[in-house]
């Protein structure tokens, strides 16, 4: 255990005192939420992230630890452990390399090898090997013909018979080509030298085959530098057909690296050993050497473009609310026609219809009187436009519709992704039942402008498309680290106990499916909760589940005003204590005229005494006093708005040189998708983000972020806007 606590302490670049108090917290059953925001002192103040990186660290050498003990033990029962095996298992620091140590002792499926070995030839394998018999080798091998020592019915066994010295000497080849390819210190050598200096090589898999994969139709690039959106886009190339790959490698650096181990001095056995290690490395050593290589960066790969994936999507989950506004969802369509949905401030569905302003009914006038019709009877503040297909063309229809309407209203663009997956789904018809499929995706969208989380939360994860290359990673880590980014993201925000779906609960640190429905099941029979104290009440929710969900959901209107806050039970005495020791009460976090003063007196506390004082941490104190000074607050109030639009680009109207503000809809390892108003989202690539060098995207923009951009590049035969971050 001391030597995961060290190892994760270095991998991640703090104390193992921190590594070694998470890794028992996480043991005992906490959550990373929990951990994180509650458990501060224990863990040093580890983020969220960390916390996760730690847990992810911990099962996987844990796994290795114990995949190195089954190894050893069955190298063991073989009676082949020595001490340098043991010594070798001990420093391996990842699975591979133990399974390298491990593969001379695996049991194989039937390889030449092994039927030379069935037919007695490993002593002859071993002479050629030792180099040292000055005897003709094909004298020696005389000995091993059996053809003659065996009864009739053995010879029908092609895998018992050893016909002439010839096939003698080659099961003895056979067998070492097998021993030099099981060997772990050239399979570890090897990989250093491809890591270091072999190419990836593509080809294209027909001539003149039209494709996106185009420019990989004659293309390498050096392993070491190749970066991860390439190696997924040239994997799924492959896999569809269109591309060849494979590794190219120093081969007579790799060839002569084993024969400078393997051959001592000329002698009659150098030229069939020089053959052999040719026939080791092509036929069994390079196969699974590349597989290995493919494997590896695949897997890199997938790792980087997951964390891309997950940091989008948390972007995407905390976009500012839009609250207190009805809301007219839009969903648009051609043939079918646009769905609308208009909800008000609390999201209860008010009107709903379909429009057909599109292609081809075209029905431009009947559309607009009809909306017309509903933003004054329903008094519309706000048009979330989805993204989707039509989308611009709706856009153009409702920025001209929106000059003739009596009130101000503006339009947004949101992101559709994942509303027709829950539309179809079971939770939208126990939401919706007696509403058609297609006008719950209107909802939605219009919900989605209002409250992000509460309403993304309800669509599988992997289907709101904020990354690259989603569907060609490894699904069952991405399910993971996205539920994990999820859970993080609504727990950072808080949930209103007495409004908020099972869907949404679920998501709360401590609370599964069961207790969230349960949750919901006691609001309804016994009306809302009054404290947070009434949730162990609620069936299956017992003290280590409220203690691990009870600051993270609010109650607004209960009984007592620190429940608005993210303040823990467990901190009440300390926090009444604070405000009373400032001269305050907790019910003067409901008094907006005190509030102002509270603030006042709590930048005035000196932290480190009162920590004192009320015998809680220093940066337990810290969170409590920014939860007092903004009672109620939302952390994504702190988050850009979205840009709000009444009127429409199209691309005929931009010029280069045009300086826009557009919303960052996307970042990918090579730059970020911006939406500037125009049909397609423009990109600004890495190297127009900035001066300076940068390394990844996301170190400048995020999802949500208002960037002002300049464009540069206009290609309208592709439908194309190149954009440059240096405005």
């Amino acid at each position: 255990m001391d030597k995961i606590i060290k190892t994760i302490a270095e991998e991640l670049n703090i104390k193992e005192k921190q590594v070694e108090n998470a890794i028992k917290l996480i043991d005992e059953g906490n959550t990373i939420p929990f951990i994180a925001r509650y458990r501060k002192e224990v863990t040093g103040g580890l983020s969220d992230e960390i916390l996760r990186d730690l847990g992810e660290r911990l099962t996987y050498l844990r796994n290795l630890e114990q995949r190195k003990e089954e190894v050893v033990k069955s190298i063991d029962e073989q009676g082949k452990l020595t001490d340098e095996i043991l010594q070798l298992v001990a420093i391996a620091k990842t699975l591979a390399e133990v399974e390298d140590i491990y593969r001379p002792y695996k049991q194989k499926k039937k390889t030449r090898a092994t039927v030379a070995k069935a037919k007695g030839l490993e002593p002859l394998a071993n002479i050629i090997l030792e180099q040292k018999e000055t005897k003709n080798i094909k004298e020696i091998a005389k000995e091993y013909v059996n053809i003659d020592k065996l009864s009739e019915e053995d010879k029908k066994n092609k895998d018992k018979v050893v016909a002439s010295v010839e096939d003698a000497i080659s099961g003895a080849l056979d067998i070492i080509a097998e021993m030099i390819s099981d060997e772990p210190k050239y399979r570890k050598q090897i990989k250093k030298i491809c890591y270091r200096e072999a190419l990836i090589v593509t080809k294209a898999a027909k001539e003149d085959e039209k494709s996106n994969y185009e420019m990989y139709y004659d293309y390498n690039e050096a392993i070491k530098y190749i970066p991860s959106h390439r190696i997924l886009a040239i994997n799924r190339g492959e896999k569809e057909g269109f591309l060849k790959v494979k590794i190219e490698k120093p081969e007579d650096k790799i060839l002569n690296y084993i024969k400078r181990d393997i051959i001592k001095g000329e002698t009659q056995f150098t030229g069939m050993l020089k053959e052999t290690i040719l026939d080791s490395f092509k036929r069994l050593i390079e196969p699974s050497i590349d597989r290995e290589i493919r494997s590896d960066l695949t897997e890199k790969a997938e790792e980087k473009a997951i964390k891309v994936f997950g940091k989008n999507s948390k972007q995407l989950l905390l976009g500012a609310p839009i609250k207190g506004k009805t809301v007219m969802g839009f969903d648009p369509a051609y043939r079918t026609g646009c769905k609308i949905a208009v909800i008000d401030e609390t999201g209860k569905v008010l009107d709903y219809t379909t429009v057909y302003p599109t292609e081809p009914q075209n029905d431009v006038e009947g559309a607009k009187k009809e909306l017309l019709k509903l933003i004054d009877k329903d008094k519309v503040d706000m048009i979330a436009i989805g993204n989707g297909t039509a989308s611009r063309e709706s856009e153009m229809f409702v920025a001209d519709m929106i000059k003739e309407a009596q009130r101000d209203v503006h339009y947004v663009i949101v992101s559709e992704a994942g509303a027709s997956v829950y539309s179809a789904s079971k939770l939208a018809t126990e939401e919706y039942p007696d509403i058609n499929v297609s006008i719950r995706g209107a909802i939605s969208i219009a919900r989605r402008l209002q409250d992000p989380l509460a309403e993304l939360v309800k669509i599988d994860p992997k289907a709101i498309g904020v990354g690259q290359y989603q569907h060609d990673v490894n699904q069952k880590k991405l399910s993971e680290s996205l539920t994990a980014v999820v859970e993080d993201s609504v727990n950072k925000v808080g949930v209103d106990v007495n409004t908020a779906t099972p869907s949404l609960l679920s998501y709360v640190s401590g609370i599964n499916n069961t207790i969230a429905k349960n949750i919901v099941k006691y609001r309804d029979t016994n009306g809302k909760l009054k404290n947070r104290k009434e949730l162990l009440k609620v069936p299956k929710l017992g003290k280590v589940a409220y203690e691990q969900c009870a600051g993270f959901l609010r109650i607004y209107d209960g009984d007592n005003p620190l429940e608005v806050t993210a303040v823990h039970p467990e901190s009440y005495g300390a926090t009444e204590k604070l405000l009373t020791k400032i001269g305050f009460d907790k019910k003067d976090l409901k008094d907006k005229e005190k509030l102002e003063d509270l603030r006042n007196k709590l930048k005035n506390v000196n932290v480190e005494e009162m920590s004192k004082e009320l015998g809680i941490g220093e940066m337990t104190l810290g969170d409590i006093i920014e939860e007092l000074s903004r009672p109620g607050r939302d952390p994504r109030e702190d988050m850009p708005k979205p840009i709000l639009r009444s009127d429409v680009l199209k691309l005929d109207d931009l010029k280069e040189g045009m300086v826009l503000t557009g919303t960052v809809r996307n970042v990918i390892d090579f730059g970020a998708f911006v939406d500037i108003g125009v049909k397609h989202d423009g990109l600004v690539h890495i190297s127009e983000m900035s001066d300076k060098y940068i390394k990844n995207p996301s170190d400048v923009v995020s999802v949500g972020d208002i960037v002002k951009v300049k464009v540069i590049k206009i290609d309208r035969e592709r439908q194309k806007v190149g954009l440059s971050m240096k405005v």
